[in-house]
């Protein structure tokens, strides 16, 4: 673009990533410090409640039973109806159900808990994906979701820094770790009714953006989608069954065995590790969330700039593979620096990978094989953190959970390398195809 156009687009892109992205960097924050808070109050929790590795491990990924069973329907609710509205209610509901997990007593009541904290969260990341399509262009997508997803390591921060606090407290005879899920359920009931008053569902409707850049903005987008129907246009049931859509589940979903057992795990590994009391571990457990957001910010701009999808994804998650193979050899200090590195630095691979979808999918389509990705990919999220309390019951010891969340990186790494990515020419802007070529039409 030269000359009024493009100092048009350059106006219009500032515009909407300073008024969208900060915000939904704060939602995802909130969401994810509400995820990973069991990690820290676990670090008194079980000892507490007389919960073993195999209860807490089980507790964590049956989130991710609820989670997976409104994945699909929530996305193509934010695509059909609103982003806007649907967002507020998950937060609000969320919110609630994390103060209500502060009260638990048995195993059974939180099995219950973390079922119906999942079956709240339902659809927030992929309708949010879907969101982040209605108003960025596919060469701003990934520096979008790399904003967007930075909130994970910037959670990490902010969540051990306040459990690091009140773990510490006990205030009116209740303990710390209940005082985690109180405090931390208050910001997303808060944010929930401040969503429904900020965000903007599409462009159409942005009042605040001046008529020019509304009118550019929707003429890219549209200019995108046509030429994506032009390709193909997909119906939601015909994108469940594309080749390119199946192949893009399998290391997504590896890579979720790994991940969440890392999240809801790498405390209790490092208070095995070092020694280190439950506050202590918390700060420490601040630190990689820094590093992760670098990483993720600079591979999505990194990816955007060169074209490249592929490697840019398939490297975090080779990393992260070799070095908790690594720790498995040794349990020393060494090990725990290791282990904080892998922690923020897998990060990495969300960006380029969530740009692969949005290259060839739009519309319903798209919203729905979001939610596809993601609900199969979070079965890994209830196999990775059973398993590790499985193999810790069994085994004793650290190390044969290690190499299982090791092995789960390398093989989603390897097999994001074994897809063929294509690139198409749109606006000067790349446009990336997993799979198979694009069929022209005549």
């Amino acid at each position: 673009m030269t000359g009024s156009s493009g100092n048009t687009g350059d106006r219009t892109r500032r515009r909407i990533a300073l008024r969208l992205l900060p915000f939904i960097f704060l939602m995802y924050v909130v969401c994810y410090v509400d995820r990973a808070n069991l990690s820290f109050a676990n670090l008194r929790m079980s000892a507490d409640l007389g919960f073993s590795d195999r209860v807490y491990g089980l507790g964590s990924g049956i989130f991710f039973i609820g989670y997976v069973l409104f994945e699909i329907p929530g996305a193509v609710i934010v695509e059909r109806w609103s982003a806007r509205k649907w967002m507020a209610r998950i937060m609000l509901t969320w919110g609630v159900i994390t103060i209500v997990t502060a009260f638990i007593k048995t195993a059974q009541q939180f099995y219950l808990a973390r079922f119906f904290l999942g079956a709240a969260e339902a659809s927030f990341f992929p309708g949010m994906i879907v969101y982040l399509t209605h108003w960025f262009r596919a060469s701003d997508r990934g520096k979008a979701i790399a904003s967007f997803y930075a909130a994970i390591p910037a959670a990490s921060v902010a969540g051990s820094l306040v459990a690091g606090w009140l773990l510490t407290v006990h205030w009116g005879a209740i303990a710390g770790w209940r005082w985690i899920f109180i405090v931390e359920g208050i910001p997303p009931i808060m944010l929930g009714v401040v969503t429904l008053f900020y965000l903007t569902d599409r462009p159409q409707q942005a009042g605040w953006l001046p008529e020019d850049e509304r009118t550019w903005i929707m003429r890219e987008l549209e200019a995108e989608l046509q030429a994506k129907k032009k390709a193909r246009a997909y119906t939601i049931w015909q994108a469940f069954r594309d080749k390119q859509v199946l192949l893009l589940i399998l290391p997504h979903f590896l890579a979720q065995v790994g991940a969440p057992a890392t999240l809801f795990w790498i405390p209790t590994f490092l208070q095995r590790l070092s020694g280190l009391s439950g506050p202590q571990v918390a700060l420490w457990v601040a630190l990689p969330g820094f590093a992760g957001i670098a990483a993720m910010l600079v591979n999505g701009w990194h990816s955007d700039r060169s074209g490249e999808r592929r490697w840019h994804t398939a490297a975090p998650l080779l990393f992260g593979g070799v070095i908790y193979l690594l720790v498995a050899i040794t349990h020393s200090f060494p090990a725990v620096i290791a282990l904080l590195m892998v922690a923020g630095g897998w990060y990495a691979y969300y960006p380029p990978f969530w740009t692969m979808p949005a290259a060839f999918l739009s519309e319903s389509a798209a919203a729905a094989c979001f939610g596809l990705i993601n609900s199969v990919a979070h079965v890994g999220g209830f196999i990775g953190p059973s398993a590790v309390g499985y193999l810790n019951d069994w085994t004793g010891g650290m190390s044969a959970a290690f190499v299982y969340i090791g092995a789960s990186y390398l093989l989603a790494g390897s097999v994001v390398l074994a897809i063929r990515i294509r690139t198409l020419q749109h606006n000067a802007a790349p446009v990336l195809l997993a799979g198979q070529e694009l069929q022209e039409s005549s």
